[in-house]
């Protein structure tokens, strides 16, 4: 049974003021009827169809598109008035909505309020002001501040979005990012590499050559240090980098090789790949007496060496959900290991005792 689901509805913003470089969504707008009420209810009703003979638990649905609280607030009432209607005959659990942090106050706030809204999620993108101004967003980072404490201060579930690699980013003012929101708390979090998508100023920059995009690597490995600071504080990171059903305008439209299908699992297969290599260097440095020879040191704290030409039985673990994560994408992790660790007979095996994201390994002797 799944246990969470999320009914997504697309509200495109027309006519937003915002030049953000790395958006398109005012050309794809231009090409969109407006969402309807009636839209909006099939959408649910088809979702439902599925989602409610599987018993799901907890079902959202979840406003997304351009900025839900910057259309005009008698929308914004329709729309949720369908929501609630939904909420109060149980058939869904929870309304959510993203949005922008210079479209939110009190009013807006009271409004999604008596609508019964619950979570709001705000396009941060960086805390970083120059970051922030080259990227067109409008705002500084003392609005996401702002906005962050009036939801809170409402009861609403916050959400912050989080993007890497935007113009003038670095290493450094993504982690800044990621410690910034950390001591905001918000309850959810997305993490979001940057995709150079075409009809975007963006895209003209990196033509032009005054924008270079992230190489997979790089993206991979900045979004795994901010992934690691979130999840330590508990914050529940609900997706990392994009579906190919959000690059809207279809095949084709993406620029630079700045765009992996299963990005996710790239940044939790080196988070695993981190955590057996540590537990794999303290085993080999002082392994088990039951399969080590003696050996002569000259201190008692000089590692055992293993002879390179001895091969060990090592066994890797975790859980069934996260075992292509152990693995790889694409069996990334297998191939690490294979050409580092030769002296290894390395099996990758199932535990379901372990919780999700935890790995163990155990050393089990010569083969």
């Amino acid at each position: 049974m799944k246990k969470h689901a999320i009914i997504p509805i697309f509200i495109p913003h027309r006519g937003c003021p915002n030049d953000c470089v790395f958006c398109n969504q005012k050309k794809i707008t231009a090409h969109q009827q407006p969402v309807t009420g009636e839209d909006v209810i099939n959408t649910i009703e088809t979702w439902l169809s599925t989602l409610e003979p599987r018993g799901t638990e907890t079902i959202e649905v979840a406003f997304f598109g351009g900025s839900f609280t910057g259309i005009p607030m008698e929308e914004q009432s329709a729309y949720l008035t369908i929501a609630k209607g939904y909420k109060d005959a149980g058939r869904i659990h929870k309304i959510h909505m993203s949005t922008r942090p210079d479209y939110i106050n009190e009013e807006i706030l009271d409004n999604l309020k008596k609508y019964g809204a619950d979570t709001i999620e705000l396009g941060v993108q960086s805390f970083d002001d120059e970051v922030l101004r080259l990227s067109g967003r409008g705002h500084d980072s003392a609005c996401v501040y702002e906005s962050s404490r009036l939801i809170q201060s409402y009861g609403f579930e916050l959400g912050i979005q989080l993007m890497i690699g935007l113009p003038a980013d670095t290493l450094e003012k993504d982690l800044y990012s990621a410690r910034e929101t950390v001591k905001i708390n918000p309850s959810i979090a997305r993490l979001y590499p940057t995709v150079v998508i075409r009809d975007t100023a963006l895209y003209d920059q990196y033509l032009n050559g005054q924008y270079q995009p992230l190489d997979q690597e790089t993206a991979v490995f900045r979004t795994k240090e901010m992934y690691k600071l979130l999840t330590a504080a508990g914050i529940n990171i609900i997706r990392v980098g994009l579906k190919s059903s959000d690059i809207l305008s279809g095949e084709g439209q993406t620029a630079a090789g700045t765009f992996h299908p299963a990005f996710r699992q790239l940044v939790e297969g080196d988070i695993a790949r981190e955590q057996i290599e540590t537990q794999l260097e303290r085993l080999l440095a002082y392994p088990a007496a039951e399969y080590q020879k003696p050996q002569p040191r000259t201190s008692q704290k000089e590692p055992r060496q293993i002879p390179f030409d001895r091969r060990i039985k090592a066994d890797f673990y975790a859980n069934r959900r996260c075992i292509s994560n152990l693995i790889g994408n694409g069996g990334r992790n297998k191939k690490f290991f294979l050409e580092k660790y030769p002296q290894l007979h390395i099996l990758y095996k199932v535990n379901d005792f372990l919780s999700d994201y935890q790995y163990e390994v155990k050393i089990k002797g010569e083969s």
